[in-house]
């Protein structure tokens, strides 16, 4: 590895390996109709009606959140820095005949002009950013007065019991928990990423709004009311898998920019 070759750079290279698979993941992609009601109840709770108000999904990945917003009613943009992401995002509009526009760029630097957007939305985003402080200034530019980001993240990092008890169950009855999310040398690198990136203890609701704050947003709140989304996600789940993501720590963040 080169001298010049980033922990950006070995993040951007991890997503854009993962872009293959990544439409058949549960928590990627969604796999039924409940699911994908209960995250536009998400929205409407806490973004309110698209009315051709203009949406930036960060890191849009495959372009799922965008295809949502858009669904919605907002004019949509979506911004990641993996050519392999954006060009299945862009297939995927392409077939289904939905007017987004996907641009390549960095989530913490994404070079969109100030003042643009009336509403920002990540989903497993902030758990890997190298920089978050940064980052949520940049957002918080981004937004017009009153514009609103809804941050939907967790902690999957920390160690609990269940974690542990499922460990033990998978040794004694290996292949319970179903194909791994990733192959080896792939959970490799995502650990190694892990280590170096700011939440690398894991990214805790609490901490990430204190930093919205610091960012100069007027209003956050946290939401861990996520259950309709986690229960539909459930039915496509091992049972252990399912039972791990039922008792993490996830959580939606709404976070408000002061009106001028």
């Amino acid at each position: 590895m080169t001298a010049n070759f980033t922990l950006r750079d070995e993040i951007r290279d991890y997503w854009s390996a993962r872009a293959a698979t990544f439409d058949e993941q549960v928590g990627h992609e969604i796999f039924s109709e409940e699911e994908r009601e209960a995250w536009r109840d998400l929205f409407r709770r806490h973004l309110g009606p698209g009315k051709g108000r203009r949406a930036l999904d960060l890191a849009s990945g495959t372009g799922v959140i965008s295809h949502l917003l858009h669904g919605l009613g907002f004019d949509v943009t979506g911004l990641d820095w993996s050519e392999p992401m954006l060009r299945q995002a862009r297939a995927k509009a392409a077939r289904r005949g939905a007017d987004i526009r996907f641009v390549m760029g960095d989530a913490e630097r994404t070079l969109e002009q100030p003042e643009s957007y009336d509403v920002l939305v990540t989903r497993h985003l902030v758990w890997t950013l190298v920089d978050p402080k940064t980052a949520f200034r940049e957002w918080h530019s981004l937004l017009k007065p009153g514009g609103r980001l809804l941050v939907v993240d967790g902690d999957f990092v920390s160690d609990t019991l269940v974690k542990r008890v499922i460990r033990v169950i998978e040794k004694l009855v290996p292949g319970l928990s179903g194909a791994p999310h990733a192959p080896n040398a792939m959970r490799e690198t995502h650990e190694r990423i892990l280590e170096r990136v700011y939440f690398s203890k894991g990214a805790r609701a609490e901490a990430v709004t204190a930093l919205l704050r610091e960012a100069g947003f007027a209003e956050v709140a946290i939401d861990r009311d996520l259950k309709a989304i986690h229960r539909q996600q459930a039915r496509n789940l091992p049972l252990l898998k399912g039972l791990e993501r039922a008792t993490q720590h996830r959580y939606a963040v709404v976070a408000v920019k002061a009106s001028a």
